[in-house]
């Protein structure tokens, strides 16, 4: 697990970004620092511990305006619900457990953003790929080989 940041440095992020300072915005950030690759059922979970009540469509509103102003990070693997991370500007893709779902970030492949070169662009302009890489981990693994 990550390290929380602290409640002043996200306010200071949102101000930042020209966004008015909520103590559920604040609590969101702060989870999101904790618990990358979180889902909004967790986000909601661990925001309403800190809060008390927070309504999920509330959490929903909070990540829409967080992801939309480039704060938040959403990315959604086939067969799993969307997840949210703090958006750090590092490129980098994600490692996913077909058995368990453990989500582990991976750095992109080094050079300059190679996954935005497509073979063929179509005219595209593209500036963003998502690249998830899909396996089982070594725990699960494991206990593949471990069960008869």
């Amino acid at each position: 697990m990550s390290t929380m940041i602290e409640t002043e440095t996200a306010a200071d992020l949102l101000r930042s970004h020209s966004l008015r300072v909520t103590a559920p915005r604040v609590a969101v950030l702060r989870e999101l620092s904790a618990i990358p690759h979180a889902d909004v059922d967790t986000i909601a979970r661990a925001t309403r511990e800190r809060l008390g009540s927070v309504s999920t469509q509330a959490i929903y509103d909070i990540l829409a305006v967080l992801s939309g102003n480039g704060l938040v990070r959403k990315f959604e693997p086939a067969g799993h619900p969307a997840r949210f991370e703090l958006e750090l500007g590092d490129n980098h893709h994600h490692l996913v457990c077909r058995t368990c779902g453990t989500m582990i970030d991976v750095e992109c492949a080094p050079g300059k953003a190679p996954c935005l070169d497509a073979a063929d662009d179509h005219g595209f302009a593209i500036d963003e790929a998502e690249v998830i890489y899909w396996g089982v981990c070594p725990t699960c693994a494991a206990a593949a080989v471990a069960t008869p």
